[in-house]
């Protein structure tokens, strides 16, 4: 038995091709080109709003998984990757996440959230301080 399965896994091991760089790299641009024509429906205004565009991008990201696997490579790869980082920076790249702007609150609720766990601190270490020299009535 173990014969059997060693022959097996050596025999799948065998059909397993290589990775076909070049192929794969011949073949991503169509589908950038691809991505590049449905993005046209798209104002460039909203290219930055996910949902405008998400079947597009959709369509793209299936398009390079196909052709990363028909050159037998695996998906995501690193060249894979730097063609997908190349198309996000032509369509995304002034898309930027608006940081939140923290303000403090007014000083008159700043100064009431700070004083009253201050104050119920003191009440209590009070309390424990009482309670032990009144140790002969508990």
């Amino acid at each position: 038995v173990n014969g059997l399965m060693t022959l097996g896994f050596a025999g799948a091991r065998q059909q397993i091709e290589p990775c076909n760089e070049s192929l794969m790299l011949e073949k991503l641009p169509a589908c950038g080109r691809s991505f590049e024509e449905m993005m046209k429906k798209v104002d460039s205004k909203k290219w930055c709003n996910l949902t405008e565009f998400i079947m597009y991008y959709d369509n793209f990201t299936q398009c390079t998984e196909r052709e990363a696997n028909n050159a037998s490579c695996f998906w995501p790869n690193p060249l894979a990757e730097g063609f997908i980082t190349g198309i996000h920076k032509q369509f995304f790249s002034n898309c930027t996440s608006e940081k939140v702007h923290w303000e403090d609150p007014p000083d008159e609720i700043l100064i009431t959230l700070i004083l009253i766990p201050v104050m119920l601190t003191c009440a209590m270490i009070t309390l424990v301080v009482w309670c032990s020299k009144r140790s002969d009535i508990l």
